[in-house]
């Protein structure tokens, strides 16, 4: 039997609140981490080269190796002609500096490839994954289809011009909210401010890397509370951002495309004005956390009478700070009782957030625990009792 049980009243933001918000960047998308919520949106799903920032999915990539145990952090990846600063490709380009032969540990690259933007550190990846670069971009490809990257395409790892290089701010925010919530251990690496690569295997590299240190989102130091992401910047499509940073414990997730300013502090000043604009007139609510009891179901054939749903992710509501939490019904719907056998992870309903009839947030209800089926002799004597009426 299909139950629908009420839940709270909340009252939850609508895309286009906030419009007096204004950029002069191309394209910009602002959403809470916790609930998705979209505080602004300005042309967030037209595609657009993302110059250094496609840099993170060349990370994602990395990411799920070592989350596998494939590849660990102090595993040397070698350099190949591709890759070495020689190369007229990374003369203007932002680079570690690396030597054709030169061996690199994977954590360097990682460090390269956040703080420095190294697309030389991207094609060592990239060569050492999949053979060679091209064939690195399937796995890229792959790897956004796989988390809700619809729209976008790659043409290479390091995110130097290429007709194939296009990604939307949405689809940023959604590589973004990934890696931070796929991969707890390696996500602080995005927030270190300074790299110095002790490995320089020539003079003028060694002299290129004293001045070449500090990363290139400023964010990090103009904005308490910013932990990452990634820049990138090319003349012909201007100054791009994925922003994080957690103030009072909320994390907003920022993306911006195509801003003209002065350089990589005014990309900074501007993400940090639309970062503060979300904190300053919205502010969110988180009902549910993994492993929250949402409500207990009764199971049938189990050999527990009750099984507890809970959500895999938090259920978080994110609401103007004007409007409160008032005026929108949440439920949880489920069929009852939940046969037997359910095993931990099972989706076994829905949490529905509701406003003038429109549903505006969902979450599966999963099950906390795993419930094995009573056996045989047992359903026979549960079906006899309900027939007689006593369940």
């Amino acid at each position: 039997m299909r139950k629908v049980v009420f839940a709270f009243l909340l009252s939850i933001i609508t895309s286009g609140a906030f419009a007096d918000f204004t950029t002069n960047a191309k394209s910009a998308f602002l959403i809470d981490y916790d609930s998705g919520a979209e505080i602004f949106a300005k042309n967030a799903d037209v595609l657009m080269p993302p110059s250094s920032m496609i840099k993170l999915m060349t990370l994602a990539v990395l990411f799920d190796e070592i989350k596998a145990g494939r590849v660990k952090m102090d595993d040397k990846f070698p350099v190949s002609e591709n890759a070495n600063y020689k190369n007229p490709l990374w003369y203007p380009a932002s680079k570690i500096c690396l030597v054709t032969g030169q061996n690199v540990s994977v954590k360097d690259l990682i460090l390269g490839l956040i703080v420095l933007s190294g697309g030389d550190a991207s094609v060592v990846v990239a060569e050492k994954l999949a053979g060679d670069e091209n064939a690195f971009t399937g796995l890229m490809q792959r790897k956004a289809h796989e988390i809700g990257m619809e729209k976008s395409t790659f043409g290479n790892a390091s995110g130097l011009p290429h007709p194939a290089n296009l990604m939307t701010s949405r689809e940023l925010a959604i590589l973004a909210t990934h890696l931070i919530s796929d991969y707890p251990d390696i996500y602080p690496m995005f927030a270190t401010k300074r790299f110095e690569f002790n490995d320089y295997q020539s003079d003028w590299c060694r002299d290129w890397g004293k001045t070449h240190t500090v990363n290139y989102n400023k964010l990090l130091f103009s904005m308490a509370g910013a932990d990452g992401l990634k820049t990138g910047h090319t003349d012909d499509g201007g100054y791009g951002i994925v922003a994080s940073s957690v103030v009072s414990g909320r994390r907003l997730i920022g993306v911006m495309n195509g801003f003209r300013g002065k350089g990589h502090d005014a990309l900074a000043a501007e993400m940090k004005k639309m970062l503060n604009y979300g904190y300053s007139n919205t502010t969110n609510k988180i009902f549910y956390r993994p492993g929250d009891s949402v409500a207990k179901l009764p199971t049938w054939y189990g050999r527990e009478d009750f099984v507890t749903a809970t959500v895999a992710k938090p259920f978080a509501i994110t609401t103007t700070k004007k409007d409160g939490l008032a005026g929108v019904r949440v439920v949880a719907i489920y069929d009852s009782p939940v046969p037997a056998p359910i095993y931990a992870g099972d989706v076994i309903g829905k949490l529905i957030a509701q406003k003038d009839g429109k549903v505006v947030a969902t979450a599966d209800l999963i099950a906390h625990d795993t419930v094995k089926r009573v056996q045989f002799l047992r359903r026979i004597w549960r079906n006899i009792m309900y027939l007689a009426g006593n369940m």
